[in-house]
């Protein structure tokens, strides 16, 4: 089972900024959907 859940977060897509578009070097499962450099605008 729990490598299941492994494999689930290995599989993730890359996430992307929701203003710039550029690839967010994160965890893909964290909840920020802007890069740092957006956060600073």
């Amino acid at each position: 089972m729990l490598e299941n859940v492994v494999e689930f977060f290995k599989n993730l897509p890359d996430k992307h900024c929701a203003k710039c578009g550029e690839k967010i070097e994160e965890q893909s499962e964290c909840y920020s959907n802007t890069c740092h450099h957006c956060e600073s605008l």
